[in-house]
C-alpha cells in the first residue's frame, strides 16, 4: 500500500504543527518518579534584554542534541529552561526606550520604575521564548524559571544571609570599577579593555624645602589633584636621599610624603610615580600598606568634585585639558609622549570606566574558589576541551574578593536594613519590623541591588527547589552537563562551582562543554556596529530550522569559533530535501505496513537471504552507529553529524537506493518483499540516529513509516550490533562502485548520452568474472549497458573506450554511439582553447610584479586555475589517445 507524501518539504508549517504536538503531549516532561538514570541540564537563561542572536541559536541547539539523544536512550532528562533578569543590561535597555520618550528613570518612583523593568521583561521573554521553540528545544515548559521570580529570590537572599552569618559576606569602602554613564560599581568581569591612542604626561614635582623636582610620567594628569604621595623603589639608589622628604603636589600646594614600595618598577619613566589611592588598584593597596588618606577627586558622575578645588565641576575629560594647560603655565609639564595603552570600558555602554572608592557588599570568595579549584583538580566535573581547565585555574587561583552590590533598581534588592535610632545592621530572611537592637522601628533598606551573577549562580539547584529538599533536587542535582560558551567561564561557570559546592555540597555539574562563538564568515564579531549581525529567526523563515540546526552541529567543533556563512545553509537545506526524496521514493512504492524490527532483520541475515546490497548497507548503518554513539559521548557533535551526512546522502541515497530500485518497484516478489522489509528498518534506523540533529523532518516522515510508538523522539536511539559489521560485504560493495563509477565516469568524460545503452567486454580473472556476473544486473541498470562479454584478448575493428577499475579491465564498444572524426575534431579545439589558458596564467604567475602586488587571495585563485587547467589538459589529451587507438 503506497503512502501519500507531498512532492516537496515545507519546514513552517511542518515544524509549527510537530512543535505543537510535542509539547501538549507532555514528551518534553521530565518526571521525577519515572525512574531510570537521570541526565539533567540547565539552559543557560537567554538576558531578557531583547531576543537572540546565533550564539543562543548554537549553544541551544547543541543542548537539544544532547537531551534528545539521552531521552532516546533511555534517560531520564530534564532540561530547565528560563531566562535572566540581567540587572544592569535590562536597566539599560528599559533607560534608553524611555530616553527616546524624553524620559528618565528618575521622573518615577523606583516602584513604578520597576513595574516598567516588569512590562519590557513580558515582551521580551515571550520573544525569546517562540525563538527558541522555534529551535525545536525540547526542554521542559512547565518548569520554565525566571531569576527573579518567587521561588529563586527567596533562594538568593537564603545564600546572602547564610554567608553573612558565615563571615562570608561583608560591606566596606574599597576601590571599585565605577561607570558615570550606568552610574553604579561593576565587576573586573565587566569591563572591557580597548587599546587608544594616548599620551604619557611627564610632570615636575617640586621636593619641598628644596629647588630639586622629581618628575613623573603619568596618563592621567587630571588624578593628580588626588595625589597623596610619591613612591621610589626601596632598592633604588637614585632616591635614597629623599628618605623622610615631602613633595610640593603641583596645583594643589599641598604636601605629600615619600614612600618606598616594591610595587614601583625602576624602568618605567624615572622610577618615580605618582600615588593617587582613590583613583588607582595598585595606589589604593599602596595607600593601605602605608596608611596615606584617599582624596576622591573625581565623582560618580565622572565630574570632578569639592576636593579637586578650582577644577570643580568640570567634566574629567575638561579638567585633563586644564590641569596640562596650567602645568605648562607653571612650567612644571616637562614633556608629553604619545603612548599607546588599553583604556577600560563598561561592557555594557562602551563608557571609560573611572577606578573609584565605594561603600559596596563584597564577597569573600578564596575560601569558596579553593573548594572550586580542587572539585576541577579531582576530576568531579570535566571540562571539554580540556584545555579550559587552564583558563579556568589561572582566574581562579588570583581572584580578588567579588564586588556583588550594584547601585540599580531592578535586581534583588540587597536584604540589609539600617536601624535610624541606633545604627544597627540587620541582615535577614524576612523583612524584619523592628530593630534588633534598640527596638526601633526605623528600619531603612538597603537601595542596591545584587549583582547578576550572583543569582545565575544559584541556577542550577534554585531551578530545582532549593532551599526546599525537593523530589527534584534529589534526583536531577547534580546537573549532568552545562554547556556553555567560553566567554562566561569566569562569569558565571566558576561561580556555579563556588555556590553549588558550598551550598549543595557537591559539583553542580559533572561536564562543561565549552562551545565556541559565533562569527561572522570572515571570522569578525558579529556587532550591531559592524552591521554583520544574523537574525536565527530570519534564516530559520528561509531554509528551516532543521537546516540552521545542522548547519550549526556540523560547524561546532568544541571550543572552536565558528565562522558562520549563510551561503552554507544551502548546502544543508538540499539534504533535508534530500532525505525527503529518498523517504519519498520508497514510502510511495512501499507495500510494507508492519514495523520491522532488528530481529526480523536478523532472520534475514542468518538466513543467508539477503543481497550483498543489503548486508552493506546494514554493515555500514551500525558502523554509523557505532560512530555517531561514540561522537556523542565525547561531544564531537561536529564529527557526529558529518558521520550521518556521509552516510545518509552518499551511502543510503547515492548508493543503496539506487542498488535496490528494480527489486523495490519490480513485480510482487520475494526479493520486493524481502527488500521492502530491509528498506523501512534502515529508514527507520537511520531517522532515529538523526533524530537529535534534524527533530521536525525525521518526526514528519518516521510518522509516515510503519512504527510503533507516539513519537520518534521517545523511540529507542539505535544500538550498534557487532554481528552486523561485515567486512567482506564491505569490500565487495566498494568494488562494485569502483567498477560502476569507473565505468560512468568514461561515458561522462566523453559526452556519451546517458541515456544511450552500450555494449560491453570485461577482461579479468575467473574470480573478478565471478564476481561481475553476479552483480552484472547492477552494472546494466547504473551504467546502461546492452550486452555483456568477457574476453582475453580486446576485439579488433571496434572503437572500444577502455578503462580500469581493481583488477578488472572493461571497454564501452562506441561504434554505433560516436562520431570519432566529430569528437576529435571538438577535443581539439577545446585543447588549444586550455593551451591558450595556460600560457596566460604562466605568463601572470612567471611576473614578479603580479607576485608582490596583487592581493594573496588573488595570487591564490591564479595558482589553483593554472593547476586546474593543467588537470583539464591532461584528460582531453587521455580522451584523444582512446579515439586515437580506437579509429585504428
Amino acid at each position: 500500500m503506497a503512502i501519500e507524501i507531498s512532492k516537496t518539504y515545507e519546514p513552517t508549517e511542518t515544524e509549527e504543527k510537530l512543535y505543537n504536538w510535542w509539547e501538549s503531549q507532555g514528551f518534553f516532561e521530565g518526571d521525577p518518579d519515572a525512574g531510570g538514570e537521570p541526565f539533567t541540564m540547565v539552559l543557560p537563561p537567554p538576558n531578557v534584554t531583547g531576543s537572540l542572536h546565533m550564539g543562543h541559536a548554537l549553544n541551544i541547539t547543541l543542548q537539544d542534541i544532547l537531551a534528545r539523544w539521552n531521552r532516546m536512550r533511555g534517560l531520564n532528562v530534564l532540561w530547565v529552561p528560563g531566562t535572566d533578569h540581567a540587572g544592569i543590561a535590562t536597566q539599560n535597555v528599559v533607560e534608553r526606550r524611555l530616553a527616546d520618550e524624553g524620559k528618565k528613570r528618575t521622573d518615577f518612583s523606583r516602584e513604578e520604575f520597576e513595574q516598567i523593568v516588569w512590562d519590557w521583561k513580558a515582551i521580551a521573554e515571550a520573544n525569546i521564548l517562540k525563538q527558541i521553540r522555534r529551535l525545536g528545544c525540547s526542554c521542559d515548559w512547565s518548569r520554565k524559571r525566571f531569576t527573579l521570580d518567587e521561588g529563586l529570590s527567596r533562594a538568593v537572599r537564603e545564600v546572602f544571609v547564610q554567608l553573612y552569618e558565615q563571615g562570608l559576606v561583608y560591606r566596606g569602602e574599597y576601590l571599585v570599577n565605577w561607570c558615570p554613564r550606568c552610574v553604579t560599581a561593576i565587576s573586573d568581569l565587566e569591563v572591557e579593555y580597548e587599546p587608544a591612542n594616548g599620551h604619557l604626561w611627564h610632570i615636575r614635582y617640586p621636593v619641598a624645602g628644596s629647588d630639586r623636582f622629581v618628575t613623573v610620567a603619568t596618563t592621567r594628569p587630571e588624578t593628580m589633584l588626588g595625589d597623596t604621595a610619591v613612591a621610589v623603589h626601596p632598592n633604588d639608589e637614585r632616591y635614597s636621599d629623599l628618605k623622610g622628604k615631602t613633595i610640593l603636589l603641583p596645583l594643589m600646594n599641598r604636601e605629600i610624603p615619600v614612600i618606598f614600595d616594591d610595587f614601583v618598577e625602576t624602568e618605567f619613566g624615572t622610577g618615580v610615580v605618582k600615588v593617587t589611592p582613590g583613583h588607582d588598584p595598585a595606589d589604593f593597596e599602596a595607600g593601605r600598606r602605608h596608611d596615606l588618606p584617599i582624596i576622591k577627586v573625581i565623582g560618580d558622575d565622572g565630574a570632578m568634585t569639592e576636593e579637586a578645588g578650582v577644577y570643580a565641576g568640570l567634566d574629567r575629560d575638561e579638567a585633563r585639558q586644564r590641569v596640562v594647560q596650567d602645568l605648562e603655565k607653571l612650567g612644571l609639564l616637562e614633556k608629553v609622549e604619545k603612548h599607546n595603552h588599553n583604556v577600560g570600558q563598561c561592557q555594557r555602554c562602551q563608557t571609560v570606566v573611572e577606578p573609584l572608592v565605594s561603600r559596596q557588599w563584597f564577597v569573600k570568595v578564596k575560601p569558596l574558589a579553593d573548594q572550586a579549584n580542587r572539585a576541577v583538580e579531582e576530576k568531579r566535573t570535566v571540562f571539554v576541551p580540556q584545555n579550559y581547565e587552564k583558563i579556568y585555574f589561572e582566574w581562579m587561583r588570583n581572584i580578588h574578593d567579588w564586588c556583588i552590590s550594584r547601585q540599580l533598581w531592578w535586581g534583588h534588592r540587597v536584604p540589609a536594613w539600617t536601624c535610624g535610632g541606633c545604627g544597627h545592621l540587620t541582615v535577614s530572611l524576612e523583612d524584619p519590623k523592628e530593630c534588633s537592637s534598640c527596638g526601633s522601628t526605623l528600619l531603612v533598606q538597603e537601595t542596591d541591588v545584587l549583582d547578576t551573577w550572583f543569582s545565575s549562580g544559584l541556577w542550577p539547584f534554585s531551578t530545582l527547589g532549593w532551599p526546599e529538599k525537593t523530589r527534584e533536587l534529589e534526583l536531577y542535582y547534580p546537573t549532568s552537563t552545562m554547556v556553555t560558551g567560553f566567554d562566561i567561564i569566569f562569569f558565571w561557570v566558576a561561580r556555579m562551582m563556588m555556590m553549588g559546592l558550598r551550598f549543595m555540597d557537591q559539583v553542580p555539574f559533572e561536564k562543561v562543554f565549552i562551545n565556541g562563538l559565533v562569527r561572522d564568515e570572515d571570522g569578525q564579531k558579529m556587532s550591531k556596529s559592524r552591521g554583520n549581525i544574523i537574525d536565527p529567526l530570519g534564516i530559520i523563515d528561509d531554509y528551516g530550522t532543521d537546516a540552521v540546526r545542522f548547519t550549526l552541529s556540523v560547524m561546532a567543533v568544541p571550543g572552536a569559533d565558528i565562522p558562520f556563512s549563510v551561503n552554507r545553509m544551502a548546502g544543508y537545506r538540499a539534504f533535508c530535501n534530500k532525505i525527503w526524496n529518498a523517504a519519498r521514493f520508497l514510502l510511495m512504492n512501499l507495500d510494507e505496513t508492519k514495523p520491522v524490527g532488528a530481529e526480523e532483520v536478523e532472520e534475514l541475515l542468518e538466513s543467508g537471504q539477503l543481497k550483498l546490497e543489503e548486508r552493506w548497507i546494514l554493515s555500514r548503518l551500525h558502523q554509523t552507529i557505532a560512530s555517531v554513539e561514540k561522537d556523542l559521548d565525547r561531544f564531537f557533535v561536529h564529527e557526529a553529524s558529518n558521520t550521518l551526512y556521509h552516510f545518509f546522502w552518499h551511502e543510503v541515497c547515492d548508493w543503496y537506493i539506487e542498488l535496490i530500485k528494480a527489486a523495490f518497484t519490480g513485480e510482487d516478489s520475494p526479493d520486493r518483499r524481502r527488500a521492502q522489509r530491509v528498506a523501512v528498518y534502515v529508514l527507520d534506523t537511520s531517522f532515529r540516529l538523526l533524530h537529535p540533529f534534524i527533530p521536525f523532518i525525521t518526526e514528519e516522515l518516521w510518522q509516515k513509516l510503519p512504527h510503533e510508538g507516539e513519537t520518534i523522539m521517545r523511540a529507542a536511539f539505535p544500538v550498534v550490533r557487532e554481528a552486523w559489521i561485515d567486512e567482506k560485504a564491505d569490500r565487495d560493495l566498494a568494488r562494485l562502485q569502483g567498477l560502476i563509477t569507473a565505468m560512468r565516469t568514461a561515458r561522462a568524460e566523453n559526452n556519451i548520452d546517458p541515456r544511450h545503452a552500450l555494449d560491453v567486454v570485461f577482461r579479468c580473472s575467473s574470480e573478478g568474472r565471478q564476481f561481475v556476473e553476479s552483480q552484472l544486473h547492477h552494472v546494466q541498470n547504473l551504467v546502461k549497458t546492452r550486452a555483456v562479454d568477457f574476453v582475453t584478448e580486446w576485439p579488433s575493428g571496434k572503437i572500444l573506450l577502455q578503462g580500469v577499475a581493481g583488477d578488472t579491465e572493461f571497454g564501452l564498444l562506441l561504434d554505433d554511439v560516436i562520431d570519432v572524426d566529430a569528437e576529435m575534431s571538438r577535443l581539439e579545439k577545446e585543447k588549444k582553447r586550455t593551451l591558450g589558458e595556460i600560457e596566460n596564467l604562466q605568463r601572470k604567475l612567471s611576473n614578479e610584479s603580479f607576485l608582490s602586488k596583487a592581493p594573496d587571495a588573488v595570487v591564490e585563485k591564479t595558482r589553483n586555475r593554472h593547476r586546474e587547467v593543467l588537470q583539464k589538459l591532461e584528460k582531453i589529451e587521455d580522451q584523444l589517445k582512446v579515439l586515437v587507438s580506437a579509429k585504428g
